[in-house]
């Protein structure tokens, strides 16, 4: 092997695939990073078994080859190194690197030992705008679930439907709901539960990408894939496994109707809450109460140890008076993942489920259940 490209180049694959890069002890080769020159392009490989990270750059390859160098070393002297073509050349199993002044050599292992990153045998693709998946993905990852004995919702859900992308996550006590418009119409509609942990990695890599991401699925993982901006080339590939089993029919307790729906500026409303939190108790409680005849939500929240607080907002409502309570950091992140200036809360009585969404726009639903006190 021997390739050269820009060190800047070089170092922004290094820290995209050491993102995987587990301390394993029990497959030490994982802590390694597989380097492969071929054609026009240096190849970057990392796994944890669970996820899989390709990365190409464009590059000179005077002589293809492929070896596997320790993760942790190989990204630390490159990004020591100046802001010059760096050239990476393989002689026996030592990788030596030139830059300018600088020379060095790192003992390497064999390709063979490295596990392979299977490919997904797609049985559906499809592809989005990369900006709305992100920001799709970033509205919902805080309500998956942290518990492992329901794996179901431990991940995020995503449902093909015709001409959209549905996101859902959950913990059983919130749950948000995010639609995205597809670019072209899947033939077949399919749904996968993507683990929480790849969701992450998705969002950290990909956040600051531009254009569109393929999507290739099959019954037992799943590709993410975008395209360089320099030549027609994937440049990054994410594999994922997927969470088996089914997800919960989560639309059944989403509220067709509401008894009391209250029109808000979400700003004020963040700013009473956020107040309101000072004082709640152990539990985070708050408590919510609706006059219709005044035009006002009414907030209200108590420690025994620091004191009370108390407030009011003007604001338009329809429907019956009602006094409820709910988690103060629920609702926060809830309304923090809406971007309109105004917000709609809809009420169903005293332990009926509320739900929250932005103002003329139904691509985005949260819903929280209340704090039952009695």
């Amino acid at each position: 092997m021997n390739v050269t490209l820009p060190k800047e180049k070089l170092y922004t694959g290094l820290k995209i695939v050491e993102r995987v890069v587990g301390k394993s002890l029990n497959l030490p080769i994982l802590n390694n990073i597989y380097l492969e020159a071929s054609k026009n392009f240096l190849n970057l490989k990392s796994t944890d078994l669970e996820i899989g990270i390709n990365w190409w750059g464009l590059a000179k390859v005077e002589k293809e080859g492929s070896v596997v160098v320790p993760s942790k070393i190989l990204t630390s002297f490159i990004g020591f190194l100046p802001e010059k073509p760096i050239n990476l050349k393989l002689e026996k199993m030592d990788l030596k690197i030139f830059c300018e002044n600088y020379q060095t050599s790192i003992k390497c292992l064999s390709p063979k030992e490295y596990p392979i990153i299977p490919e997904t045998q797609e049985s559906f693709k499809s592809q989005i705008n990369n900006k709305e998946f992100i920001e799709g993905l970033e509205s919902v990852i805080d309500y998956i679930s942290l518990s492992t004995t329901k794996p179901e919702i431990s991940g995020i859900y995503f449902g093909f439907k015709k001409n959209q992308l549905i996101l859902t996550a959950t913990d059983s006590f919130r749950l948000g709901e995010k639609k995205i418009n597809l670019k072209e119409e899947v033939k077949k509609e399919f749904s996968f539960i993507l683990p929480n942990k790849t969701t992450r990695e998705l969002i950290n890599i990909l956040k600051i990408k531009e254009g569109l991401i393929n999507f290739y699925y099959s019954p037992t993982q799943v590709t993410f894939e975008v395209f360089s901006e320099e030549v027609k080339h994937p440049e990054i590939q994410i594999v994922s496994r997927l969470i088996e089993g089914d997800y919960p029919k989560y639309q059944e307790i989403i509220p067709k109707n509401y008894t009391t729906q209250i029109l808000l500026p979400k700003q004020e409303f963040l700013q009473q809450l956020k107040s309101a939190s000072l004082f709640s108790n152990k539990i985070n409680e708050i408590k919510i109460n609706i006059n219709s005849k005044d035009k006002k939500i009414f907030i209200y929240s108590q420690n025994p140890e620091l004191g009370e607080f108390k407030s009011f907002l003007p604001c338009q409502i329809k429907g019956e008076d009602l006094t409820t309570s709910f988690n103060w950091k629920f609702l926060i992140e809830g309304i923090n993942n809406i971007k309109t200036p105004e917000i709609i809360f809809e009420l169903n009585g005293e332990d009926g489920p509320g739900v929250i969404k932005p103002l003329n726009d139904d691509s985005f639903i949260y819903l929280v259940m209340p704090i039952k006190t009695s």
